[in-house]
């Protein structure tokens, strides 16, 4: 009996060493990334933290998910159902107050890191004759798809101006309404994305482009009202048509998770994707934005593992 005891001691012992030596009973922390739609830069740079997170966290199995951005990500997060995603700033400070599509339900969600600045850029061509945002009274824009955080954030900018209920207001998307500029059935397109952007570079390649510049002073008011956004001036020859500095308002994108997410993986996501700019930075120029100095920009509380990391 102890003979046959031993034996069965042993076997036990032998599948168990196959298993491992084969890798099926290797445990994998499996990582779900909220990004975006596929032509959009939160898919391709969420992408690419996925292949920076396998390559460099041993085991770790990273994707990411295809998604319709801010909103459904933070929903999604703080349900458990994806372990970290993109965010514009101004939707993940919502989120937690319960303001905007969140009205009267804040979600428990923590931010891990500022990517790069997403800004609103608001174009014209040089026929309009329009030079400055207060000319937009009277005139057809569009504004970003209905709903979107662009479409809010320049009806807050055109409010800023007090030309809001003077301007014909077209909802179309990025691409549309950039057409809708070339063909002449708008006098100006909004975009809010990293620039360059790749529909402002396509109509800077066939028109005088003309950017329109914001006013610090005009826009003090909003800014104190939403301190989530901010000033940024994208550098002259940003686009070949844009020959100096053009002040805009910043929404960044933001990394973030579930504020109850496990501080070790947190930390350790963190500092896989941190460690490894380098790598991440070849995926999109925009990318190479990213830097664990203005990492801590952010517009809510880091979760602890993030914190720990910047620390």
């Amino acid at each position: 009996m102890r003979r046959c005891t031993m034996l069965k001691k042993t076997l036990a012992t032998l599948a168990t060493a196959a298993l491992l030596s084969s890798g099926m009973a290797v445990a994998e922390d499996r990582v779900s990334i909220g990004t975006g739609g596929t032509g959009g830069l939160f898919y391709v740079i969420g992408a690419g933290m996925a292949d920076v997170i396998n390559r460099n966290l041993d085991g770790t199995t990273a994707r990411a998910e295809v998604t319709g951005a801010s909103v459904e990500n933070i929903r999604r997060v703080a349900a458990g159902q994806m372990t970290f995603g993109f965010s514009s700033s101004s939707t993940l400070y919502e989120a937690t107050v319960g303001e905007g599509p969140f009205n009267g339900q804040p979600l428990e969600v923590a931010a891990m890191a500022y990517l790069y600045p997403a800004v609103l850029q608001v174009a014209t061509v040089e026929g309009t004759g329009i030079t400055d945002l207060s000319q937009l009274a009277g005139k057809s824009v569009s504004m970003g798809p209905p709903g979107s955080n662009a479409a809010v954030l320049a009806q807050r900018l055109l409010t800023a101006y007090g030309v809001l209920d003077d301007v014909e207001q077209q909802f179309l998307s990025y691409n549309e309404g950039i057409s809708a500029l070339k063909n002449g059935q708008v006098e100006a397109a909004v975009v809010l994305a990293g620039a360059p952007t790749a529909s402002l570079i396509d109509l800077d390649a066939q028109e005088d482009m003309v950017l329109l510049s914001v006013d610090a002073d005009t826009v003090a008011g909003m800014i104190e009202d939403y301190p989530f956004y901010q000033l940024y001036d994208v550098p002259a020859d940003t686009y070949p048509d844009q020959t100096g500095p053009v002040t805009m308002i910043n929404d960044p994108a933001t990394l973030f998770t579930a504020a109850n997410a496990d501080e070790d993986l947190i930390f350790n996501l963190t500092s896989a994707l941190f460690d490894n700019l380098d790598q991440l930075s070849e995926v999109h120029p925009q990318a190479a934005a990213i830097s664990a100095g203005t990492a801590t920009q952010v517009p809510i509380d880091l979760h602890p593992g993030a914190a720990r990391y910047f620390e």
